[in-house]
Protein backbone atom coordinates (compact mmCIF):
# COMPACT_ATOMS: atom_id res chain seq x y z
CA UNK A 1 0.00 0.00 0.00
CA UNK A 2 1.26 3.03 1.58
CA UNK A 3 5.11 2.06 1.36
CA UNK A 4 4.92 0.40 -2.61
CA UNK A 5 3.85 4.40 -3.54
CA UNK A 6 6.61 5.72 -1.68
CA UNK A 7 8.88 3.40 -3.06
CA UNK A 8 7.71 4.49 -6.61
CA UNK A 9 7.15 8.12 -5.92
CA UNK A 10 11.16 8.17 -4.69
CA UNK A 11 11.94 6.18 -7.90
CA UNK A 12 9.86 8.99 -10.30
CA UNK A 13 11.30 12.00 -8.27
CA UNK A 14 14.75 10.20 -8.78
CA UNK A 15 15.03 10.76 -4.80
CA UNK A 16 16.75 8.81 -1.89
CA UNK A 17 13.84 6.91 -0.07
CA UNK A 18 13.88 7.70 3.51
CA UNK A 19 12.84 5.20 5.72
CA UNK A 20 12.80 5.93 9.26
CA UNK A 21 11.11 3.89 12.25
CA UNK A 22 11.76 1.78 15.51
CA UNK A 23 14.44 -0.73 15.57
CA UNK A 24 12.60 -3.89 14.55
CA UNK A 25 9.92 -2.23 12.14
CA UNK A 26 11.36 -4.55 9.18
CA UNK A 27 13.53 -1.45 7.14
CA UNK A 28 15.93 -3.22 5.86
CA UNK A 29 14.42 -6.19 5.08
CA UNK A 30 12.28 -3.82 3.03
CA UNK A 31 15.38 -3.39 0.67
CA UNK A 32 15.99 -6.58 0.03
CA UNK A 33 12.27 -7.42 -0.54
CA UNK A 34 12.33 -4.65 -3.48
CA UNK A 35 15.56 -5.78 -4.53
CA UNK A 36 14.04 -9.56 -5.21
CA UNK A 37 11.04 -7.91 -6.43
CA UNK A 38 12.95 -6.34 -8.98
CA UNK A 39 14.94 -8.64 -9.82
CA UNK A 40 18.18 -6.66 -9.50
CA UNK A 41 21.34 -6.50 -7.15
CA UNK A 42 20.94 -5.23 -3.07
CA UNK A 43 24.31 -3.63 -1.86
CA UNK A 44 24.29 -2.66 1.48
CA UNK A 45 26.11 -0.45 3.12
CA UNK A 46 25.87 -0.71 7.16
CA UNK A 47 26.65 2.75 8.74
CA UNK A 48 28.72 2.74 12.23
CA UNK A 49 29.79 5.24 14.35
CA UNK A 50 33.01 6.03 12.86
CA UNK A 51 32.23 5.39 9.72
CA UNK A 52 32.79 8.50 6.58
CA UNK A 53 30.90 9.91 3.91
CA UNK A 54 34.14 9.40 1.43
CA UNK A 55 34.41 5.43 2.33
CA UNK A 56 31.08 5.58 0.49
CA UNK A 57 33.21 6.83 -2.43
CA UNK A 58 36.47 5.34 -2.28
CA UNK A 59 39.43 5.24 0.30
CA UNK A 60 43.19 5.53 -1.15
CA UNK A 61 45.38 3.44 1.00
CA UNK A 62 48.69 5.35 1.26
CA UNK A 63 49.73 2.88 3.88
CA UNK A 64 50.34 -0.11 0.84
CA UNK A 65 51.38 2.21 -1.40
CA UNK A 66 54.59 3.10 1.06
CA UNK A 67 55.13 -0.18 1.89
CA UNK A 68 55.26 -1.16 -1.74
CA UNK A 69 57.49 2.07 -2.13
CA UNK A 70 59.84 0.25 0.51
CA UNK A 71 59.69 -2.93 -1.26
CA UNK A 72 60.67 -1.97 -4.52
CA UNK A 73 57.08 -3.34 -5.87
CA UNK A 74 56.40 -2.29 -9.49
CA UNK A 75 52.59 -1.85 -8.78
CA UNK A 76 53.77 1.58 -6.89
CA UNK A 77 54.37 3.51 -9.98
CA UNK A 78 50.12 3.12 -10.77
CA UNK A 79 48.58 4.97 -8.04
CA UNK A 80 45.07 3.46 -8.84
CA UNK A 81 46.32 0.22 -7.27
CA UNK A 82 45.74 1.70 -4.01
CA UNK A 83 42.21 3.32 -4.70
CA UNK A 84 39.50 1.09 -2.44
CA UNK A 85 36.07 1.40 -4.21
CA UNK A 86 33.35 2.17 -1.83
CA UNK A 87 29.87 1.28 -2.23
CA UNK A 88 28.90 3.47 -3.77
CA UNK A 89 31.06 3.53 -6.61
CA UNK A 90 30.29 -0.26 -6.87
CA UNK A 91 26.82 1.14 -7.27
CA UNK A 92 27.30 3.85 -9.82
CA UNK A 93 29.44 1.04 -12.34
CA UNK A 94 26.98 -1.56 -12.26
CA UNK A 95 25.80 -2.78 -15.79
CA UNK A 96 22.08 -2.91 -14.56
CA UNK A 97 20.38 -0.51 -12.04
CA UNK A 98 20.90 -1.53 -8.51
CA UNK A 99 19.64 -1.05 -4.97
CA UNK A 100 21.64 0.93 -2.68
CA UNK A 101 20.98 0.66 1.18
CA UNK A 102 22.75 2.86 3.06
CA UNK A 103 21.43 1.21 6.59
CA UNK A 104 21.40 3.21 9.86
CA UNK A 105 22.47 6.66 9.11
CA UNK A 106 21.66 8.28 12.33
CA UNK A 107 24.52 6.19 13.31
CA UNK A 108 26.48 8.17 11.53
CA UNK A 109 28.23 11.82 13.21
CA UNK A 110 25.11 14.41 12.01
CA UNK A 111 27.55 16.03 9.24
CA UNK A 112 27.61 12.41 7.19
CA UNK A 113 24.26 12.62 5.74
CA UNK A 114 25.29 16.10 4.61
CA UNK A 115 28.60 15.13 3.40
CA UNK A 116 26.91 12.43 0.50
CA UNK A 117 24.18 14.97 -0.60
CA UNK A 118 25.95 15.95 -3.76
CA UNK A 119 26.75 12.83 -4.84
CA UNK A 120 23.82 11.19 -4.67
CA UNK A 121 22.11 14.30 -6.37
CA UNK A 122 24.36 14.63 -9.49
CA UNK A 123 25.10 10.63 -9.16
CA UNK A 124 29.22 11.28 -10.08
CA UNK A 125 32.12 12.38 -8.26
CA UNK A 126 35.33 13.12 -8.88
CA UNK A 127 38.26 10.51 -7.81
CA UNK A 128 41.47 13.31 -6.97
CA UNK A 129 44.23 10.78 -6.89
CA UNK A 130 44.16 9.30 -10.96
CA UNK A 131 42.07 12.44 -11.96
CA UNK A 132 39.06 10.38 -12.95
CA UNK A 133 35.36 11.06 -12.87
CA UNK A 134 33.07 8.43 -11.95
CA UNK A 135 29.54 8.65 -13.46
CA UNK A 136 26.62 6.32 -12.78
CA UNK A 137 25.55 3.78 -15.58
CA UNK A 138 22.22 3.66 -13.89
CA UNK A 139 20.97 5.48 -11.44
CA UNK A 140 20.83 3.53 -8.59
CA UNK A 141 17.40 3.09 -6.01
CA UNK A 142 18.70 4.81 -2.74
CA UNK A 143 17.16 3.17 0.03
CA UNK A 144 18.38 5.24 3.74
CA UNK A 145 16.94 3.59 7.06
CA UNK A 146 17.14 5.48 10.10
CA UNK A 147 15.93 4.24 13.53
CA UNK A 148 15.10 8.26 15.09
CA UNK A 149 18.15 8.07 17.40
CA UNK A 150 18.79 11.31 16.48
CA UNK A 151 17.35 14.26 14.07
CA UNK A 152 18.97 14.76 10.65
CA UNK A 153 20.26 17.68 9.09
CA UNK A 154 17.43 19.76 7.22
CA UNK A 155 19.16 20.10 3.97
CA UNK A 156 19.18 16.58 4.09
CA UNK A 157 16.04 15.57 4.66
CA UNK A 158 14.41 18.13 2.04
CA UNK A 159 16.55 16.62 -0.80
CA UNK A 160 14.74 12.38 0.14
CA UNK A 161 11.22 11.43 0.47
CA UNK A 162 10.37 10.06 3.22
CA UNK A 163 8.34 7.45 4.97
CA UNK A 164 7.52 6.44 8.31
CA UNK A 165 7.03 2.60 8.96
CA UNK A 166 4.79 1.92 12.08
CA UNK A 167 5.75 -0.31 14.90
CA UNK A 168 3.75 -3.60 13.63
CA UNK A 169 0.54 -4.04 15.60
CA UNK A 170 -0.90 -7.13 17.54
CA UNK A 171 -1.73 -9.29 14.63
CA UNK A 172 1.29 -8.43 12.40
CA UNK A 173 3.59 -9.28 15.59
CA UNK A 174 1.68 -12.08 16.48
CA UNK A 175 2.89 -13.68 12.35
CA UNK A 176 6.55 -12.17 13.51
CA UNK A 177 6.61 -14.73 16.74
CA UNK A 178 4.74 -17.42 14.53
CA UNK A 179 7.92 -17.19 11.97
CA UNK A 180 10.42 -17.08 15.09
CA UNK A 181 8.42 -20.05 17.39
CA UNK A 182 6.45 -21.89 14.89
CA UNK A 183 3.56 -23.44 16.76
CA UNK A 184 3.93 -21.44 20.51
CA UNK A 185 0.89 -21.81 22.33
CA UNK A 186 -1.55 -19.13 21.36
CA UNK A 187 -3.04 -18.71 24.66
CA UNK A 188 0.79 -17.56 26.20
CA UNK A 189 1.54 -15.44 22.94
CA UNK A 190 -1.54 -13.46 23.47
CA UNK A 191 -0.68 -13.02 26.77
CA UNK A 192 3.10 -12.00 26.33
CA UNK A 193 1.47 -9.64 23.50
CA UNK A 194 -0.34 -7.82 26.13
CA UNK A 195 2.23 -7.33 28.68
CA UNK A 196 4.74 -6.30 25.51
CA UNK A 197 2.10 -3.80 24.57
CA UNK A 198 1.42 -2.48 28.24
CA UNK A 199 5.29 -1.65 29.03
CA UNK A 200 5.74 -0.24 25.60
CA UNK A 201 2.22 1.85 26.53
CA UNK A 202 4.16 3.22 29.88
CA UNK A 203 4.65 7.34 29.42
CA UNK A 204 8.34 8.45 30.01
CA UNK A 205 10.06 5.14 28.65
CA UNK A 206 13.39 6.22 27.42
CA UNK A 207 13.62 2.61 24.78
CA UNK A 208 10.73 1.08 24.31
CA UNK A 209 11.11 -2.72 23.89
CA UNK A 210 11.45 -3.78 20.27
CA UNK A 211 10.89 -6.81 18.43
CA UNK A 212 14.46 -8.24 19.02
CA UNK A 213 13.60 -7.83 23.02
CA UNK A 214 10.02 -9.82 22.70
CA UNK A 215 11.66 -12.39 20.47
CA UNK A 216 14.29 -12.84 23.47
CA UNK A 217 12.25 -12.58 26.03
CA UNK A 218 9.46 -15.49 24.73
CA UNK A 219 12.72 -17.39 24.68
CA UNK A 220 13.18 -17.04 28.42
CA UNK A 221 9.49 -17.70 29.40
CA UNK A 222 9.32 -20.75 27.33
CA UNK A 223 12.66 -22.17 28.62
CA UNK A 224 11.68 -20.81 32.16
CA UNK A 225 8.52 -22.67 31.43
CA UNK A 226 6.77 -19.26 32.71
CA UNK A 227 2.95 -20.20 32.37
CA UNK A 228 0.26 -18.03 30.22
CA UNK A 229 -1.50 -18.02 33.92
CA UNK A 230 1.28 -15.89 35.37
CA UNK A 231 1.27 -13.39 32.82
CA UNK A 232 -2.42 -13.37 32.84
CA UNK A 233 -2.86 -12.59 36.97
CA UNK A 234 -0.78 -10.04 37.05
CA UNK A 235 -2.61 -6.59 36.96
CA UNK A 236 -0.52 -4.25 34.55
CA UNK A 237 -0.72 -1.23 36.55
CA UNK A 238 0.83 -3.00 39.60
CA UNK A 239 2.97 -5.89 38.44
CA UNK A 240 6.29 -5.98 36.90
CA UNK A 241 6.57 -8.41 34.15
CA UNK A 242 8.24 -11.62 34.91
CA UNK A 243 12.07 -12.00 33.53
CA UNK A 244 11.20 -8.45 32.31
CA UNK A 245 15.24 -7.75 32.30
CA UNK A 246 15.25 -9.01 28.32
CA UNK A 247 11.97 -6.31 27.55
CA UNK A 248 13.83 -3.73 29.28
CA UNK A 249 17.21 -2.65 29.04
CA UNK A 250 17.70 0.59 30.02
CA UNK A 251 18.38 1.00 34.08
CA UNK A 252 16.09 4.00 33.93
CA UNK A 253 13.19 2.44 32.53
CA UNK A 254 13.38 -0.22 34.92
CA UNK A 255 13.01 2.06 38.36
CA UNK A 256 10.58 3.74 36.41
CA UNK A 257 8.64 -0.03 36.52
CA UNK A 258 9.57 -0.35 39.81
CA UNK A 259 8.54 3.05 40.59
CA UNK A 260 5.17 2.87 39.04
CA UNK A 261 4.34 -0.51 40.44
CA UNK A 262 5.23 1.00 44.02
CA UNK A 263 3.00 4.02 43.73
CA UNK A 264 0.27 1.80 42.34
CA UNK A 265 0.53 -0.63 45.51
CA UNK A 266 0.44 1.88 47.75
CA UNK A 267 -2.63 3.48 46.15
CA UNK A 268 -4.27 -0.14 46.06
Amino acid sequence: GDLQMAVNAAIQLEKPLLIKGEPGTGKTMLAEQLAESLGTRLIQWHIKSTTKAQQGLYEYDAVSRLRDSQLGNDRVHDISNYIVKGKLWEAFEAEERVVLLIDEIDKADIEFPNDLLLEIDKMEFFVYETQERVVAKNRPIVLITSNNEKELPDAFLRRCFFHYINFPDHETMEKIVEVHYPGLKQSLVKEALDVFFDVRKVPGLKKKPSTSELIDWLKLLMADEVSEQILQERDPSKAIPPLYGALIKNEQDVHLLQRLAFMARRKG
